[in-house]
C-alpha cells in the first residue's frame, strides 16, 4: 500500500517542474534524493506514533492524542477541503493529460475526462472494498512494471548511445529555487502516511506499519532517483524541462513514435492505481470524525449491504470533481503540498513532548532521536514559509480553508454540549 499509493501519476509529470527549478543534472538528482530522506525521516515518525496510537484515522488519531480534538478537526477539515481532495484532483488531471496522448482533448475535454476517472473509481470503491483493493493491486502491479520498463530501457540507450546531450547549467537558481523544487518533489512523494488511516484492519500494526513504511519509502525513493536519472540519459535537460508527459517523450525518444502510446498507456494505469488507493483511504478519516461527533453522523454512514462509508466516499468524489474544473494542477498541487506541510511539522513537534509523558507507549521509536524530528520540523517550517512568501494568494486561500474551520468546530462542540 506505501509503494502503490506513493508513487502514481507525479512522478511522470514533476520532473519536469524540478528541473525547470534547479536545471542541472546533479541538482535535479540532489533533490529528489532530499525530498526521499524528508519523506522517509516522517514516515519514521509516523511510524512511531502509529506504533502508539495504532487507530482508525492516521494523522487525524495522531493530533487529536498529542494537541486536541480541535486540531485533529482541522486536520481533517483541511483534508476534505483542500489536501486529501486536492492530491485526488491533481493525479485525475494527470490521468487526462496522458489520455489526450491517444485522443485530442482540449482543455474542456481533459477536465471532463480527470472528473469520469474520479466518478468511476469512487463508485469502483462504493459498492466494496474488496473490489477498490483489488482494482489497486492490478493497478499497482502495472505501474511497478512501467518503472522497471523505463529504467531498463534507459540502461539499454545508455549501453547503445551513451550519455544524452543535456547540459550541466552554470545557473544556479540559490535555496529558493532548490525549495520550488523540493515542494514539486515532495508531491510526488505524497501519501506516505495514508498507511496508518487504516491501522485497525491492519495485522499486528504495531510492528507491520513501521516496517511497511520504512521498506516503502526507500523502495520509492531509490525508484524516483533511478526514474529520474532514466529520463536524463536519454533526453536533454531542455527537454524534460519543457515535456508535459516526460514518460512518453522519454519513450519516444527511445523506441519511436509507438513507444510514448505504449508508455503513456502505462501511466494512465499507474493514476488509475494511486487514485483508487486514496480515495479508499480518505473516506477513514472521516468516519473516524462522524465517529467522534465532529461530523455529520449521516456522513459516516456504512452502506448496509456494501459496508463502506458510501456517504463519505460521493461527498469526496463530490469536492474532487469541483477542484478539477475549478483550479489549474499546478495550484493544486503547491496548495496541497503547502497545507499539509503544516500538520507535518506539528505532527513531528509533538514527539518532542509526547516522550516526556507516562502515558505514552510506542513499540517502535524513531532512530536519530531528538535530531531526526527537529530537522523535519525545521524543513517543513521552511517549505512553508517559503509558500506564504512566494505565493501570498495561494497561500492565504490555503490558510483561510484552515481557519475557516476553527469557527465550524466551535459551532458544532458548542451545539452538543447544550444538545
Amino acid at each position: 500500500m506505501v509503494v502503490g499509493t506513493i508513487i502514481g501519476a507525479s512522478i511522470f509529470v514533476q520532473p519536469s517542474v524540478v528541473s525547470g527549478a534547479v536545471p542541472s543534472i546533479a541538482g535535479v538528482l540532489a533533490v529528489w534524493a532530499a525530498a526521499g530522506a524528508l519523506t522517509l525521516i516522517g514516515a519514521l515518525i509516523t511510524a512511531e506514533l502509529s506504533s502508539a496510537f495504532p487507530d482508525t484515522g492516521g494523522v487525524y488519531v495522531f493530533l487529536k492524542r498529542a494537541y486536541s480534538p480541535a486540531l485533529a478537526y482541522l486536520w481533517g477539515w483541511a483534508m476534505f477541503w483542500s489536501m486529501h481532495s486536492g492530491i485526488i484532483a491533481a493525479i485525475a488531471t494527470v490521468f487526462a493529460r496522458y489520455v489526450g496522448h491517444f485522443v485530442e482533448l482540449g482543455d474542456a475535454g481533459t477536465r471532463a475526462a480527470a472528473v469520469a476517472s474520479i466518478v468511476v473509481l469512487s463508485a469502483v470503491n462504493y459498492i466494496g472494498v474488496r473490489h477498490g483493493s483489488a482494482v489497486q493491486t492490478f493497478f499497482t502491479t502495472i505501474k511497478l512494471a512501467a518503472v522497471v520498463l523505463i529504467i531498463t530501457l534507459a540502461a539499454w540507450f545508455f549501453a547503445a548511445h551513451g550519455p544524452s546531450s543535456s547540459p550541466v547549467s552554470a545557473h544556479r537558481g540559490g535555496l529558493g529555487a532548490f525549495t520550488d523544487a523540493m515542494v514539486a518533489g515532495l508531491f510526488a512523494y505524497g501519501g506516505w502516511h495514508m498507511v496508518t488511516y487504516a491501522a485497525e484492519e491492519t495485522r499486528d500494526p504495531t510492528r507491520t506499519i513501521p516496517r511497511a513504511l520504512l521498506a516503502g519509502t526507500l523502495a520509492v525513493t531509490v525508484a524516483y532517483i533511478a526514474i529520474n536519472a532514466a529520463y536524463l540519459a536519454v533526453l536533454p535537460l531542455e527537454r524534460v524541462t519543457s515535456s508535459m508527459r516526460v514518460a512518453a517523450d522519454f519513450a519516444d525518444a527511445v523506441v519511436g513514435s509507438g513507444g510514448g502510446g505504449a508508455l503513456s498507456a502505462l501511466v494512465i494505469c499507474s493514476t488509475l492505481g494511486a487514485m483508487t488507493g486514496i480515495i479508499l483511504s480518505g473516506p477513514r478519516v472521516y468516519l473516524a470524525m462522524a465517529n467522534d461527533g465532529v461530523l455529520f453522523r449521516w456522513a459516516g454512514a456504512v452502506h448496509p449491504r456494501y459496508r463502506t462509508p458510501h456517504v463519505a466516499i460521493a461527498l469526496q468524489a463530490a469536492w474532487s470533481c469541483v477542484l478539477v474544473l475549478t483550479g489549474t494542477y499546478r495550484s493544486l498541487f503547491t496548495r496541497v503540498v503547502y497545507t499539509e506541510w503544516i500538520f507535518f511539522a506539528l505532527m513531528a513537534a509533538s514527539l518532542l513532548f509526547l516522550r516526556r509523558r507516562a502515558d505514552y507507549r510506542p513499540a517502535y521509536r524513531v532512530w536519530g532521536f531528538p535530531v531526526l524530528p527537529a530537522i523535519f520540523v525545521l524543513s517543513s517550517a521552511a517549505i512553508v514559509l517559503h509558500q506564504i512568501i512566494k505565493e501570498p494568494r495561494e497561500s492565504l486561500i490555503g490558510l483561510g480553508i484552515v481557519a475557516a474551520g476553527l469557527p465550524v468546530y466551535w459551532l458544532w462542540t458548542r451545539r452538543a454540549r447544550h444538545s
